[in-house]
C-alpha cells in the first residue's frame, strides 16, 4: 500500500515541477493548491494522465485558462462544441493551415475537460461518451463546412438534376454513431452524396464524383494527419462498401444497389450503429430510407445470430492469435459481447419491434426488458458491467490518450487504472473485473453459441444428427435422414418415422433435391436447408397424417429456398417447427398462407402469442405499435404493415380455433375486431393524408365534431356488420358524411367537399384492397351504398335517411337490419344509429313484406346454390342452410320492430334470435333450434375453409338442422 502510494505521488510530484517549470507565472497555481480539495483532484488527474499532465505542461496559458474558465466543473448543453468551434474558424478565411491548428487546439483543450470529469467522476459514463461524440461531430461539421466551401471556389458547386446544391452525407458507424465514443477511439466513417452529375459555376467542371472523393479525402486530412500540434480524430474508412478497395464516397443509387444486392451480415450488424452526422434533412431521410430495409427486416431475423456466431468466432480467433486474452473489449466477457447481446436482439426483432431501431446500448436493453424479452435483473447486471468496463477503457486510454484496451502489466499502470476505479489494490480491481466479465459472458451465451457448442453442433449437423432427433429415437440402430442417403437407406429411414407410403416420400425428396433451384443454392443455404429437413420430417411424422402434412412443409420450404433466414428461424426453433406441423397437418388454408406469406412464421415463435386471444383495445394497439414509426405519407409501407397485420392476426385465430381455444362465436369476434381495427387505422390514415393536401371539410355549425375525421363515419354491413366474420370474408361498407359547406379550409389548396369526401372514400378502399406485394388486406364491396354501383361512393347522412325512407328496397332494409357504424365521428356514428332503429321500426305491411322477403329469397337461391341434384347441399345457400335463418331473422326485425323496438338493437343473429324470443315472436324452443343449427352450420363452414374446400356438406350432415329450419320457415312464410 505505501508503494503504492509512493508511485503515484512520485509521479505527480514530477509532472508538477515541470509545470512549475514551464510555466513563466506559477503564482495562481500555487494559490489553486492551498484548497485541498483542488489539490486532491490535480494530483490524481496529472497522477493518473500522462495526456493531461503533458497538454498543461506544453501549453500552461491554455491550462490557465481552463481552469479558470469554469468548464471542469460544469456540463455544456448539446450545441456548445458546434457554436464555440464555429466561432473559432470564422475569422479564418480560407487558410487551412490556421483551420487545422485551431481544430487541433480546440480538441486537446476539450479532451482536458473531459478526462477531467471522467478520472473524477463529475460526469457520469453517458454524459462522457455523447461529449466525445458531440465534439467529433462537432471537428467533422466544421471542417466539412471550411473545406466545402474552399472546393466550390475552385471546382464548382456539384448539383442534382434540379440544379440544386447538393452537400456531403457523412455516416458515422461503430461508437460514434451511438453516441458511445471513447476517450481514444478511432471515427469509423462512409461518405455518400445524394446524386451523380457535374459541377458547375466554378473556374472548371468536375463530376460530383470527383469533387465529393476530394472533399472526403481533404476532410479525412483535416482530422486525421498528424501535425505539430497533433490530430483532431484518427478516421477509419474500411466500413464503407468494399471496404479500402471502393470508392471514398458514392452516390446514393450506388449505396442502395451495394447494400440490397451484396451487403453482408457483418455490414448489417455495423449499421445498427449507423447515424447521418452532416447533409440536408431532406438527403438525410432519403438515405434513411435506404438503409432502414438492410437492417432492419419486417421478419423476425434468426439469420442474424449466425452472422454474429461468425463474427464472433473471427474475434475469438484474433484474439487467442494474439495473445489478447485480457483485452477488455473483444476478451471473453468484454465490451464486444455487451453490444453482441444487445445488438442480436436489435437484427432479430427490431424490424417489428420500432424502439429497438435505436443506436443506444443503454436504449436498447431498457427496450428489452419492456417487450419482456429479458429480464429487469438482466437488464441491471449487463448495464453494471457495460459500466465497469468502459469506465475501465476510459482510464487505460485517458493514460496517454492511447487507443488501448489492454490491462497494463507494470505496476504503475495498474495502479493508476485501480485508482481511478475506485479501489486500493490491483487485485481488489480485477477481483470486481472478472466478476463483471462473468456476468457478461453468461448472458451472452444464452443467445449466441460459444466456439465449441458451435464445433459439436456442425460435428453432429455433418452427421444428420441433432438433438432433437435423438430424441425422437426408438433404439440406437435409428438412422436419421440426410440427403446423401441411397434410396434404400432413405426407404429404411422413412419407415421407421411411420410414414404412410414412405417410398412415395423418400422418392419426393429426391426429386426436391435434384431441382435446377436446389441445386444452384449458395452454400449457406444449402447448408441450413440440410439442416432443417431431417427436423422437419421428425416433426411431421407426429402428425396423424403425416405425409400430407410433409407435402404441405415440403412446398413451403421449396418456396423460401432463396430466403434462408426462414429455414434458420425452422432449425433454431424446434417450438416452431412443431407449430409449424402441427398446424400444416390441420388446415390445407394455414399452409398456403404460410407458403405464400412466409414473413408469418415469425407468429410459431411463440405459442402462448400464437394461441392467445386479444381484445378489441389490444389489436388496436398492436398495429399501433407497429405503424407508429411510419410517417403519416408513407402509404405503401403504411398498405403493408396492414396486410401483415391482417394475416398475422388471421392466422392465430385460424391456429386457436383448430386447437379448440376459441369458440365459433370468439372466432368471429376476433376476426370481425381485427377488420374494424384495419379499416379504423386506414380511415385516420387516409383523413390525415387528405387533410394535410386539402384542408377538411367544415360540418354544421350547431355541432361540435371534436373527432379526427369530423362528420364523417364508416359503416359495415353484411358478416362484418353482424359481427360473424369468417377466414375470406369481404368487407360490405358504405361511407356517410354530415352535410359540410363547399369547400375545404386549412390545406395549401382547397377543393369541394365533396370530392374531399369521395377522394377520402376512394383512398379507403384503395388501401384495403389494392394487391400488392402481400397481396391485399380485404376485399371491399361497397353496393350496398344507395343506388348500389350507380350511386355516390360517398352519400350525405340526410341523403342516406331519405334514400331509405322514400327508395330503398325491402332487401336493403333487410341489410340495414345487420349494419353497425364501426369508425368515424361520434356524433355521426349516433345519428346513423338513431335512423338506422327508425327505418327498422317502421310499421310494414305484413303480407307485403313476406311475398318480397321470400320472392328475394328463391331468386338467391335459382343463382347463387350451385349444389342442386347433387349429393351435397350447400350451407349457405341451400334450403334450410344459413341463409334462411339470417332472412328469417331479417323478416322478424322488419316485421315486428314497430310492436318491440329491442329487435333492432343487436345486428348479429345470435343475440336477435334470442331477443326474438324473449318477445314471444319465437318460442324458447324454435330460438334454441335455429342458434344450434346456425352454430353448426358456420362452425363446418369454418373447417371446410381452413382446408380451402367449397362450404358444402354431404346431404346426410346436419339432417336434423336442416329440417328444423326448413320447418320454421314454413312457420314464418307460410302463415
Amino acid at each position: 500500500m505505501a508503494t503504492s502510494v509512493t508511485l503515484l505521488k512520485t509521479n505527480y510530484d514530477t509532472k508538477l515541477q515541470r509545470y512549475l517549470e514551464a510555466d513563466r507565472d506559477t503564482s495562481w497555481l500555487q494559490e489553486r493548491l492551498q484548497d485541498s480539495e483542488f489539490a486532491q483532484q490535480l494530483e490524481q488527474i496529472w497522477g493518473c494522465s500522462d495526456f493531461v499532465a503533458n497538454q498543461a505542461i506544453t501549453h500552461p496559458e491554455a491550462f490557465e485558462a481552463l481552469l479558470k474558465s469554469g468548464d471542469l466543473q460544469r456540463t455544456y448543453a448539446k450545441d456548445y462544441y458546434l457554436q464555440t468551434l464555429q466561432s473559432q474558424v470564422a475569422g479564418l478565411a480560407d487558410d487551412e493551415d490556421a483551420s487545422a491548428k485551431t481544430l487541433r487546439r480546440f480538441r486537446q483543450r476539450e479532451m482536458i475537460r473531459i478526462i477531467w470529469r471522467d478520472f473524477l467522476r463529475l460526469a457520469p459514463l453517458l454524459e462522457t461518451t455523447n461529449d466525445l461524440t458531440l465534439l467529433a461531430e462537432a471537428c467533422i461539421n466544421v471542417a466539412l463546412d471550411f473545406i466545402h466551401k474552399k472546393l466550390v471556389s475552385e471546382l464548382g458547386k456539384p448539383v442534382t438534376s434540379d440544379g440544386e446544391e447538393q452537400r456531403m452525407l457523412v455516416i458515422a458507424m461503430g461508437k460514434m454513431g451511438a453516441h458511445e465514443l471513447n476517450i481514444s477511439s478511432d471515427i469509423d466513417l462512409i461518405f455518400a452524396y445524394p446524386e451523380a452529375g457535374e459541377t458547375c459555376g466554378g473556374p472548371k467542371s468536375v463530376s460530383n464524383q470527383e469533387f465529393f472523393t476530394r472533399l472526403g479525402q481533404k476532410l479525412i486530412a483535416a482530422l486525421d494527419q498528424q501535425t505539430v500540434d497533433g490530430f483532431v480524430f484518427r478516421v477509419d474508412m474500411r466500413l464503407r462498401p468494399y471496404g479500402q478497395s471502393g470508392p471514398l464516397v458514392q452516390n446514393f443509387a450506388a449505396l442502395e444497389e451495394y447494400y440490397h444486392a451484396q451487403g453482408r451480415g457483418w455490414e448489417r450488424y455495423a449499421l445498427v450503429k449507423a447515424r447521418i452526422v452532416s447533409g440536408q434533412a431532406e438527403d438525410i431521410e432519403q438515405l434513411q430510407n435506404i438503409l432502414q430495409p438492410f437492417v432492419y427486416r419486417r421478419y423476425l431475423d434468426y439469420g442474424a445470430i449466425e452472422s454474429l456466431r461468425d463474427l464472433k468466432r473471427q474475434i475469438n480467433q484474433q484474439v487467442v492469435r494474439k495473445g489478447m486474452q485480457d483485452n477488455i473489449k473483444l476478451g471473453a466477457g468484454g465490451i464486444r459481447e455487451v453490444e453482441f447481446f444487445a445488438q442480436t436482439f436489435q437484427l432479430i426483432r427490431g424490424g417489428r419491434i420500432n424502439a429497438l431501431q435505436t443506436q443506444s446500448l443503454y436504449q436498447v436493453l431498457n427496450c428489452l426488458v419492456a417487450e419482456q424479452i429479458i429480464s429487469e435483473t438482466d437488464q441491471q447486471e449487463l448495464w453494471a458491467a457495460y459500466e465497469f468496463l468502459r469506465n475501465t477503457e476510459h482510464v487505460l486510454q485517458g493514460i496517454g490518450d492511447q487507443q488501448t484496451q489492454q490491462l497494463p502489466i507494470d505496476e504503475l499502470a495498474q495502479l493508476r487504472v485501480a485508482k481511478v476505479m475506485g479501489f486500493t489494490q490491483w487485485t481488489d480491481f480485477l477481483h470486481q473485473l472478472d466478476y463483471h466479465r462473468h456476468q457478461v459472458h453468461g448472458h451472452f451465451n444464452n443467445i449466441i453459441a460459444n466456439d465449441s457448442a458451435e464445433a459439436a453442433s456442425n460435428d453432429s449437423n455433418d452427421s444428420g444428427d441433432s438433438t432433437d432427433i435423438a430424441d425422437s429415437a426408438d433404439s440406437d440402430e435409428y438412422h436419421y435422414w440426410h440427403p446423401d442417403l441411397d434410396a434404400a437407406e432413405s426407404l429404411h429411414v422413412l419407415q421407421q418415422l411411420n410414414y404412410q407410403q414412405p417410398s412415395e416420400i423418400a422418392d419426393k425428396l429426391a426429386k426436391f433435391y435434384q431441382t435446377r433451384t436446389l441445386l444452384r443454392l449458395q452454400a449457406i443455404s444449402r447448408g441450413r436447408l440440410d439442416a432443417l429437413i431431417p427436423l422437419a420430417l421428425i416433426a411431421c411424422s407426429k402428425q396423424k397424417d403425416s405425409d400430407t402434412t410433409f407435402e404441405r412443409v415440403l412446398s413451403l420450404i421449396t418456396a423460401t429456398l432463396r430466403r434462408s433466414a426462414y429455414l434458420l428461424l425452422l432449425v433454431e426453433n424446434p417450438q416452431a417447427l412443431n407449430q409449424l406441423a402441427l398446424l400444416c397437418s390441420k388446415s390445407r388454408w394455414i399452409a398456403e398462407q404460410l407458403t405464400q406469406y412466409p414473413a408469418l412464421l415469425d407468429e410459431l415463435l411463440d405459442a402462448d402469442h400464437l394461441y392467445g386471444p386479444l381484445e378489441k383495445h389490444q389489436l388496436r394497439d398492436q398495429l399501433r405499435q407497429q405503424t407508429l414509426h411510419l410517417p403519416c405519407d408513407d402509404q405503401e409501407q403504411h398498405m403493408e404493415e396492414i396486410r401483415y397485420f391482417c394475416r398475422s392476426c388471421t392466422l392465430r385465430v385460424a391456429a386457436a380455433e383448430i386447437i379448440q381455444t376459441l369458440t365459433l362465436m370468439e372466432v368471429s369476434d376476433q376476426l370481425t375486431w381485427t377488420a374494424e381495427v384495419v379499416v379504423e387505422h386506414v380511415t385516420h390514415i387516409a383523413w390525415q393524408q387528405m387533410a394535410s393536401e386539402y384542408g377538411e371539410p367544415v360540418v354544421q355549425q350547431d355541432s361540435s365534431h371534436s373527432s379526427d375525421t369530423p362528420g364523417f363515419i364508416v359503416v359495415a354491413y353484411g358478416k362484418m356488420g353482424g359481427i360473424e366474420m369468417g377466414y375470406q370474408s369481404d368487407l360490405d361498407l358504405v361511407f356517410l358524411h354530415e352535410n359540410a359547406f363547399k369547400q375545404t379550409q386549412g390545406g395549401s389548396k382547397s377543393i369541394d367537399s365533396s370530392t374531399f369526401y369521395t377522394r377520402l372514400g376512394r383512398r379507403i378502399i384503395h388501401m384495403l384492397s389494392t394487391s400488392t406485394a402481400s397481396g391485399r388486406a380485404y376485399e371491399i364491396d361497397m353496393r350496398l351504398r344507395p343506388s348500389g354501383n350507380s350511386g355516390m361512393l360517398v352519400s350525405t347522412l340526410s341523403g342516406f335517411a331519405k334514400y331509405q325512407q322514400q327508395d330503398a328496397w325491402t332487401w336493403e332494409h333487410q341489410a340495414l337490419v345487420r349494419s353497425r357504424a364501426i369508425t368515424g365521428d361520434p356524433e355521426t356514428m349516433a345519428r346513423f344509429d338513431k335512423i338506422r332503429t327508425e327505418q327498422l321500426c317502421r310499421s310494414r305491411d305484413l303480407p307485403q313484406l313476406r311475398k318480397e322477403v321470400t320472392e328475394m329469397r328463391d331468386k338467391m337461391r335459382k343463382h347463387l346454390d350451385k349444389t342442386e341434384n347433387q349429393d351435397k347441399y350447400s350451407l349457405k345457400q341451400a334450403s334450410g342452410g344459413i341463409v334462411d335463418i339470417e332472412f328469417m331473422v331479417q323478416f322478424a326485425v322488419l316485421a315486428w320492430s314497430h310492436q318491440y323496438q329491442q329487435l333492432a338493437k343487436w345486428s348479429d343473429t345470435i343475440r336477435t334470435l334470442e331477443t326474438m324470443a324473449s318477445c314471444g315472436v319465437l318460442s324458447e324452443q324454435q330460438a334454441k333450434l335455429l342458434m344450434d343449427a346456425y352454430r353448426a352450420y358456420r362452425s363446418e363452414a369454418h373447417s371446410l375453409q381452413l382446408q380451402n374446400k367449397p362450404t358444402e356438406v354431404l346431404l346426410s350432415q346436419f339432417a336434423d338442422h336442416r329440417q328444423a329450419v326448413i320447418e320454421q320457415w314454413q312457420i314464418f312464410f307460410n302463415d
